[in-house]
């Protein structure tokens, strides 16, 4: 159970002779452990400061937002940025991130529908029913840009992320129009069928039925 004392000069030896010959190496690799350490520690608190930042330009931009000023929500009030800032500079926080969803809804209000497309593929959310919406709102932008094919893949997406009886039914509803004016009877079957048979308490269900034995005749 006792340590040797001959045995631990040897050893002691041993490791001074190691760090002679290899002292190059472990001044190198302590190196690069102090400046992971110090870059670490600059990344987080650059990446703290900028969060600070988009939060405090996102509260002027939502009110805005709200207040349905979509220009100034938008392009700034010349005190504080707007959305498109925010999401381009900011884009790497949680703000920055939701500016996206923000700056997509405006810009499809404002019948700037790429513009839309572009803010709400860079937007991603764990919340899923907003997840969805995204989703469903670049269905509307490309249904607008006359791309109904594409829209109904999305407003498909939007259906199957999570889905659930309450926001399904009315995206696979989108889906199934959006396929029709697509002119893939067949897709708008489907999605109808859907509807009617995987959410027979909904609320589209009529309407699903109505359309389908229309779509059939």
């Amino acid at each position: 159970m006792l340590e040797d004392p001959d045995a631990l000069a040897a050893r002691l030896v041993e490791s001074e002779d190691f760090v002679r010959n290899n002292r190059n190496l472990l001044l190198g690799i302590l190196a690069v452990v102090v400046a992971a350490i110090v870059g670490g520690f600059g990344y987080y608190t650059w990446r703290g400061q900028q969060t600070q930042k988009a939060q405090t330009a996102m509260f002027r931009a939502v009110d805005a937002w709200e207040a349905d000023s979509l220009k100034k929500a938008m392009k700034g009030d010349g005190r504080a940025p707007g959305l498109a800032t925010v999401a381009n500079e900011y884009g790497s926080t949680k703000a920055g991130n939701l500016a996206n969803f923000y700056a997509g809804v405006a810009s499809l209000k404002e019948g700037k529908y790429k513009d839309a497309l572009d803010y709400l593929e860079d937007f991603s959310s764990d919340d899923y029913l907003v997840q969805s919406r995204a989703y469903s709102l670049m269905g509307d932008a490309q249904l607008e840009l006359n791309k109904p094919k594409e829209a109904a893949d999305l407003y498909a997406k939007a259906a199957d992320h999570k889905a659930n009886e309450f926001f399904s039914p009315g995206y696979l509803m989108k889906e199934a129009m959006a396929r029709e004016l697509a002119k893939d009877s067949d897709g708008a079957l489907k999605a109808y069928d859907r509807i009617l048979n995987e959410y027979p308490a909904a609320q589209e269900v009529a309407e699903a039925r109505q359309f389908k034995a229309r779509l059939q005749k």
